[in-house]
């Protein structure tokens, strides 16, 4: 199947994903403020350069696109028909990435929080007050050293 863009077009609308600073992710920031956490965003100093640091909790929190990060059983990710190979090449290093960061994170004692875009919107999206509830437990309580949320979790 052909691309229903030609080259500057699709070059164009690629080049305008954002990489922070997300709908979802600025949604997360303000309802954690709203209940009292403080963070930092995007420390350099992290592998990965997570979109939220909880350093009272020494926790982390990414908030990943399903497509970008294949979220496996997400009505969100699906690999593009059209040019298969570069897509799964493109993808998996991406996974490959955070499976790294995430263990690098680990090591130095941090704990680690997943929420999947799918969890922030679209019409399988968590209660907010649930979906929040949920991470705040994990923070405070810092009872696993990774979780993930999502639709399907």
């Amino acid at each position: 199947m052909a691309d229903v863009h030609d080259r500057k077009t699709r070059s164009r609308n690629m080049a305008a994903i954002k990489g922070k600073d997300t709908k979802p992710e600025v949604w997360l920031r303000k309802e954690l403020f709203k209940r009292g956490f403080r963070y930092r965003l995007h420390r350099k100093d992290l592998p990965g350069k997570p979109d939220i640091v909880l350093p009272r909790f020494k926790t982390v929190i990414f908030v990943n696109g399903c497509f970008w990060h294949c979220h496996e059983g997400c009505h969100y990710f699906r690999i593009p028909a059209s040019n298969k190979d570069f897509w799964i090449h493109k993808l998996s290093g991406n996974k490959n990435r955070d499976r790294k960061n995430h263990a690098a994170l680990l090591e130095t004692g941090w704990k680690v929080i997943i929420v999947w875009e799918c969890a922030i919107k679209g019409a399988k999206k968590k209660e907010p007050d649930d979906l929040i509830g949920k991470i705040t437990t994990q923070v405070i309580a810092n009872s696993e050293d990774v979780i993930e949320i999502g639709e399907v979790d």
